[in-house]
């Protein structure tokens, strides 16, 4: 199984195709990187059977902020080289400090998507 991390932040319509794409996989885990919003109402208004884990951040940081606290929120808690991630949800600077947080920890990285006919590696 494989380690799931996906931004989780603004976007019409993001919480839901994410909410979707966790549950479309026998994920080992998913680490959600989110604000503390999302923290709070991600679940609630979506009905996940999955062991999700919260990064939660604060967009307003500038991105070497942003890489830190996502690297302190992940460091020790991914037991494989390499993870899934999907980036639909949130901004470039997000994108950016996930990636170099990723990157920085010394994981491969493979993009995943949703589409009609399942899970891909566009």
């Amino acid at each position: 199984m494989t380690y799931l991390i996906a931004l989780l932040s603004s976007g019409k319509g993001t919480w839901a195709y994410v909410a979707e794409l966790i549950n479309k996989e026998d994920w080992e885990k998913v680490f959600l990187v989110t604000n503390d919003f999302g923290r709070e109402n991600f679940q609630k208004r979506v009905k996940l059977n999955k062991n999700i884990e919260f990064v939660v951040i604060d967009p307003e940081l500038s991105i070497p902020e942003l890489v830190s606290a996502i690297l302190k929120g992940l460091e020790g808690r991914i037991a494989d080289t390499e993870v899934a991630l999907n980036i639909i949800s949130g901004n470039g600077k997000e994108h950016t400090a996930v990636l170099s947080a990723l990157l920085k920890l010394g994981l491969g990285v493979r993009f995943v998507a949703l589409t009609p006919e399942g899970i891909i590696e566009p």
